[in-house]
């Protein structure tokens, strides 16, 4: 007889069913093998199963144990196999009874001594067993994450107390779901003193998801400002919180299973590699752009980052999503975050006094060069920020916050929420900077003396079409922050103001020109 028992392989966040298939036959040769492409670590879960029944008193009996995992051309990764392997086996060898585990799913990993531990993945699992009208069995201390996806999953502590379980002894039943935990504190606007343009630039990224890049001197607050961009943007929506969970989850980072509704904010170093980035290792795990998904990727001291790895961005940029490519399948992860970025003019600094650059433009144009056109043509807002001057630090705190700020921004996008709800998916967001195609020109259309103004600047600014449309989104972004109904030419004028300009350009002047 075939003992059988549901467990979960994971490719992406995408939990797959997986049916393990456990048979026991006679034999001269005791062996135990498992089948049905097992990498390293479910091979060695022969050894960690042998181990648990031996330190509750079990043996497995002396004959040919053969362990399926079906589909059997689906490839395994993990030690999560463990548990769904053992529970299989004692219905093989009537420890419990076979028709016990009908209607569950298991995921956990055994230690030697019976007890289950820590699990990536059990949020996913667990949503997908819903959908499989199946319990899922996990670890005791992942109960509260498998919670979430609803009533009826259990957890235990160890496999004695699953065969008491199965045998009628003690039931088991599973924790409440972990509490909502509240996200780092951000630092308040109003300590930022100064830059009243880099502010407005920050509140119209955070009002409409736009990407933006600060360039300035050392010391000019770029770094401060960025860092307080999770204070302005509103909290995750249910759905929201629910696809950066699944990613949290399988990347190991929710904490007894407590979510949180705080937007992510992820600031990798400029030494990352491609793969810390964008996903990938042996067994493509979520990158830094996947960890960022409904958030905010900070990354400070742009041009520092590898070319390569910045290039890495643009389709996650594009499209939401990253798909990270094996010699035997293909994972896909989505990534559909909000860029901010901050770099110094050259290497030498570009301020004002000792840090004023020495080797005049083109230090700043061979520094600015280590980013190609197409990355940055992925980019909606840039800012120069100017230096910070002795007088600016001496002016009393502003009037205007972070809360008066989110609570504009919290407007624009209930607007926002409002005009795409019917083309929200996983890859696209309820913002301005997601909208395409005919949407986008039926609802960012400029009114007569605006399409004039971008029309003219399409040509002496040369933009792109992707530059072209990007202006488009911004000047909406604007428009929802005045309260209007239509795009004017004011809003397209402060739009165009945000486009990037050459190293040796004076700041303005090209767009100031266009817009008298």
């Amino acid at each position: 007889m075939v003992a059988r028992m549901t467990t979960f392989a994971f490719e992406g966040i995408e939990a797959k069913p997986v049916d393990v298939q456990v048979y026991i036959a006679g034999g001269n040769q005791p062996s135990f093998m498992i089948v049905g492409l097992p990498d390293k670590a479910v091979g060695e879960s022969r050894e960690r199963v042998r181990a648990a029944f031996s330190a509750i008193g079990l043996a497995l009996p002396p004959k040919r144990i053969t362990v399926n995992l079906a589909p059997a051309d689906l490839p395994k990764e993990g030690s999560h196999y463990d548990l769904a392997i053992a529970l299989a086996i004692m219905a093989a060898m009537g420890i419990v009874p076979p028709d016990a585990l009908d209607g569950h799913a298991a995921l956990g990993e055994l230690s030697l001594d019976g007890q289950l531990g820590q699990t990536l993945g059990v949020l996913p699992a667990a949503m997908a067993a819903l959908e499989l009208d199946l319990r899922l069995i996990c670890p005791l201390v992942c109960g509260p994450e498998a919670a979430w996806a609803g009533e009826g999953n259990l957890a235990a502590p160890n496999l004695i107390a699953l065969i008491n379980h199965f045998t009628g002894r003690t039931p088991l039943s599973c924790p409440p779901p972990g509490k909502l935990r509240e996200g780092p504190s951000v630092p308040d606007l109003r300590e930022v003193k100064g830059q009243d343009g880099a502010k407005r630039a920050l509140e119209i990224a955070a009002a409409g998801g736009h990407n933006l890049l600060f360039c300035g001197p050392p010391g000019s607050g770029k770094s401060m400002l960025a860092k307080r961009l999770p204070g302005l943007l509103p909290s995750l929506s249910a759905r929201e919180l629910l696809e950066v969970s699944q990613i949290q989850s399988v990347a190991g980072l929710l904490e007894r299973g407590q979510l949180s509704r705080t937007r992510p904010f992820r600031a990798p170093h400029h030494s990352a590699s491609m793969a810390a980035l964008v996903g990938g290792g042996m067994k493509a795990r979520p990158g830094e752009v996947s960890l960022a998904h409904h958030g905010v990727l900070f990354l400070d001291e742009l041009p520092e980052f590898p070319g390569q790895v910045l290039d890495s961005l643009r389709q996650p940029l594009e499209d939401g999503e990253v798909t990270i490519s094996r010699a035997n399948r293909h994972v896909k992860y989505p990534s559909r975050f909000q860029l901010i970025a901050a770099m110094n003019p050259c290497r030498c600094g570009g301020g004002p006094g000792d840090s004023a650059c020495r080797r005049g433009p083109k230090c700043a144009e061979q520094y600015q060069a280590r980013m190609s056109g197409p990355f940055l043509d992925r980019i909606d807002l840039f800012f120069d920020t100017p230096p910070v001057t002795a007088m600016d630090l001496t002016l009393p705190p502003p009037a205007e916050g972070t809360a008066e700020a989110a609570a504009r921004v919290a407007t624009a996008r209930a607007v926002q929420i409002e005009r795409y709800q019917s083309t929200l998916t996983p890859t696209r967001r309820a913002v301005n900077a997601d909208a395409t195609g005919p949407l986008l020109e039926q609802l960012a259309q400029p009114d007569g003396p605006g399409s004039a103004l971008i029309a003219e600047a399409a040509v002496k600014l040369s933009l792109s079409a992707r530059a072209y449309h990007r202006v488009l989104k911004v000047a909406r972004t604007i428009a929802d922050l005045d309260g209007a109904d239509g795009v004017r030419r004011l809003h397209v004028a402060e739009a165009l103001s945000y486009r990037r300009r050459a190293p040796s350009d004076t700041p303005g002047v090209k767009v100031d020109a266009l817009a008298r």
